[in-house]
């Protein structure tokens, strides 16, 4: 297990681009400085059906007015299995944290997400969200999805949601009766289902080069 350290001075901002983590953990611990902005991206679309991929992001703001925010995306298939850890704490007051990670899973392919967020007592005005959205493409694949959120201070808007279920068979069956080939349908439908967390990429061509390699995996 690899363990990488990132401390983010103030009024730094940084981005992570966290990929091709197969059969080893990348665990990642981080502090967050006042007025700080640290933006993750986390993609598991490795080509092997049979990989597992880890991560662990252990996150921490130390510091007023920081920002964090998550995003990540997955599709697994064949004997695949990622396992997503997030640990986001609000140590002190005025933060502000955004974590959305959404997963396609298909086969015998078995995905798992485990979020935890945390505001200190003292962390008033805190603003944190978080939302996990997975789609079944199998019968056989398997999802488990666990958001924890403890809040001990009470000046604070905070939310957490999980969703899992299967592909939208009424706009699938709409498509079809417009002429689109069933898998272009499903294809079209998982790329809008991914398109809130492409887009906060904010490069076109990287957005383009990911919805390639979703279309190749869904193949």
């Amino acid at each position: 297990m690899s363990v990488q350290h990132l401390h983010i001075a103030a009024g730094e901002h940084k981005h992570l681009v966290i990929a091709h983590v197969s059969d080893e953990t990348a665990q990642w611990r981080i502090t967050q400085e006042k007025d700080s902005v640290l933006t993750i991206h986390l993609f598991c679309l490795e080509k092997d059906d049979d990989t597992t991929c880890n991560a662990l992001l252990d996150i921490e703001q130390v510091g007023e007015y920081a920002e964090t925010y998550i995003y990540g995306l997955g599709v697994l298939t064949g004997k695949q299995q990622i396992n997503v850890r997030t640990h986001v704490r609000h140590s002190v007051p005025n933060g502000k944290s955004s974590q959305l990670l959404k997963f396609a899973v298909k086969d015998n392919a078995r995905a798992e997400f485990v979020g935890e967020l945390i505001v200190a007592p003292n962390a008033q005005h805190t603003d944190a969200r978080q939302t996990n959205r997975n789609v079944l493409l199998s019968p056989t694949a398997t999802m488990h999805t666990q958001p924890q959120l403890e809040i001990y201070a009470d000046d604070v808007k905070c939310s957490h949601g999980a969703t899992t279920g299967q592909i939208d068979e009424s706009a699938l069956f709409y498509m079809q009766q417009r002429g689109i080939a069933p898998d272009e349908a499903r294809r079209l439908l998982l790329t809008a289902f991914f398109h809130d967390v492409l887009t906060t990429l904010g490069e076109q061509e990287v957005e383009e080069r990911i919805q390639r390699r979703i279309a190749e995996k869904l193949q």
